[in-house]
């Protein structure tokens, strides 16, 4: 039976540097696509697609996971680790207060995960950057509204320990 295994925090909590870790070693990862979707955007003109139309970019990241998750079933691999999962698109829609269509929570009932790993902020590893805006308190909110949309659908949440990238996929790893 194949797990899929989604890391779950705020911005700047560690989750790609671990993926990338994860991914050397051979295991099959399915990156964030929010920067893919944010970069896109500003080479459109739009500097922040989220901010400008929450709901197009929700709508974005939501079909992208869904392939995602789809490509992780189409594939032999046993063990998938995911960047975020669709739960994560309305987690941070209701941190935005924004209003969202039932769909979103259809999908993230629908498609199921193994396990959830939460990445906690962080402050000693916290970077902003071009796609990333929110600052280090805004990454401590978002983190708890992550923590609620998962526990919501009935998942039990594993803290990440602060500490190395290959401890911390040592952690991980002890929990497969």
């Amino acid at each position: 039976m194949q797990q899929k295994i989604v890391f779950i925090g705020g911005p700047g909590t560690g989750k790609t540097s671990v993926l990338r870790f994860l991914k050397r070693q051979g295991f099959k990862c399915m990156p964030e696509i929010s920067r893919e979707v944010t970069r896109k955007a500003q080479e459109d003109g739009i500097e922040q697609l989220f901010l400008t139309d929450p709901i197009l970019f929700s709508t974005k990241l939501l079909e992208g996971r869904e392939q995602q998750f789809i490509e992780a079933d189409n594939s032999k691999d046993r063990i998938v680790f995911f960047d975020r999962g669709i739960p994560s698109v309305h987690a941070y829609m209701r941190y935005f207060n924004t209003e969202f269509p039932p769909i979103f929570m259809e999908k993230s009932e629908q498609y199921r995960y193994t396990k959830i790993f939460q990445f906690l902020p962080w402050k000693d590893i916290y970077k902003s950057d071009n796609e990333r805006y929110e600052t280090f308190e805004q990454s401590e909110l978002i983190s708890k509204f992550l923590h609620e949309a998962y526990t919501e659908l009935g998942y039990e949440i594993i803290n990440v320990p602060f500490d190395t990238v290959r401890n911390r996929c040592n952690f991980i790893l002890s929990h497969m």
